[in-house]
């Protein structure tokens, strides 16, 4: 089990829902960036459905001049039972060939980081926790079941302080749990995003780990969100290459609100890590800006803050669709989700590229 140790670093916080930083500005980056879809219809399909991710505004983002093209004319707005919008298109009786839908968009986002104080917050009260319900249950691959349970009172003990607690789950996780990049001839992640595959097998992607933190973070009554979206990866920066998806965290501290956490990347950045040919190109597309060793700092930074080069795309896992899918609950939305009559369809491919504008200070 590695040793993990708590740095202090200075960064910003949440006050009254909008960013702010201890001492300083957050951090701020601008970038143009080009999201494709590409859907092979096969011959004889009926009704194709199709739902795409687009970029989401908040307190951290601000979506500039989205331009949306498609061969099926325009969309329509979409939203999921948990408040994210997509680009919706329905197409009957198609041709066999490719459906493609291309956005661009300009995203100016700050750096989000909050108080991790424990003395800033407080225990819960039943007035705290009302309405919490869906940032407290299992979903169908976030699993608490009894040996959850058992392991959450373990790494947590009788510890009230929800930060602290959090801290707690943080570490242990970061000391039994290794990302699948740094060795990756050997280690595997699900294709889901699962509690169960990350506990049994110490390794996974950054689902896999945000699953297991969920999990125990929700078993020891703390409430816990998950945010779908993708880094702008400094390497990438003008390249006609994917940037992939990543997910990453909140839990809810009285007195100071949602406070964000990156267990998944924090990983790569504490001891031990050997770079060699076969992982040097993974790991160093798995954090923000390229890999320059492990940095303690930066384990911590993960916990309470997130870089200011991201986008999001969607919240929260077993999602319902509007208009309803007619396939069950939808695991995650990072990418896209298609039906053809009636049935999920994995055929499509998704790129996002970008070239960043204005670099952060």
């Amino acid at each position: 089990m590695r040793t993990v140790r708590w740095w202090l670093v200075a960064c910003s916080v949440i006050v009254a829902g909008v960013v702010a930083r201890a001492g300083d500005t957050p951090k701020e980056a601008t970038f143009d960036a080009r999201h494709e879809l590409e859907v092979a219809i096969p011959e004889g399909a009926q009704v194709v459905r199709i739902w795409f991710t687009q970029p989401q505004s908040d307190v951290a983002s601000e979506v500039r001049r989205m331009k949306v093209e498609s061969t099926a004319g325009a969309p329509k707005s979409a939203k999921d039972d948990q408040g994210n919008a997509y680009l919706y298109w329905e197409i009957t009786k198609p041709a066999a060939g490719t459906f493609k839908a291309t956005t661009t968009f300009e995203i100016a986002r700050k750096e989000v980081c909050g108080n991790v104080d424990p003395a800033a917050t407080r225990a819960y009260t039943p007035a705290d926790l009302k309405g919490m319900e869906k940032y407290l249950g299992p979903t169908q691959y976030v699993v608490i079941d009894d040996k959850i349970k058992a392991l959450a009172m373990e790494v947590v003990g009788d510890e009230k302080n929800p930060t602290a607690a959090s801290r707690l789950i943080y570490d242990w996780i970061l000391g039994d749990i290794e990302y699948w990049v740094k060795d990756p001839s050997k280690l595997k992640a699900s294709t889901t995003g699962s509690t169960e595959h990350c506990l049994t097998t110490k390794t996974g992607n950054c689902t896999d780990f945000h699953s297991l933190y969920m999990s125990l973070s929700r078993a020891a009554g703390i409430p816990t969100r998950i945010t779908y979206g993708s880094f702008f990866k400094g390497p990438l920066d003008g390249q006609d290459a994917d940037q992939s998806y990543h997910c990453w965290l909140e839990y809810f501290a009285p007195n100071v609100g949602w406070i964000p956490l990156d267990v998944a990347v924090a990983d790569i950045f504490v001891d031990g890590v050997t770079l060699t040919e076969e992982n040097k190109p993974k790991i160093n597309l798995t954090v923000a800006n390229g890999y320059a060793g492990p940095d303690p700092k930066m384990v911590d930074y993960y916990f309470g803050n997130i870089d200011e080069r991201r986008v999001v795309w969607s919240h929260g896992r077993d999602l319902t669709l509007d208009p309803k899918q007619s396939g069950g609950p939808i695991n995650a939305m990072a990418k896209a989700y298609v039906e053809i009559d009636g049935k999920p369809f994995d055929g499509y491919k998704r790129k996002l590229t970008f070239k960043e504008i204005k670099k952060a200070p």
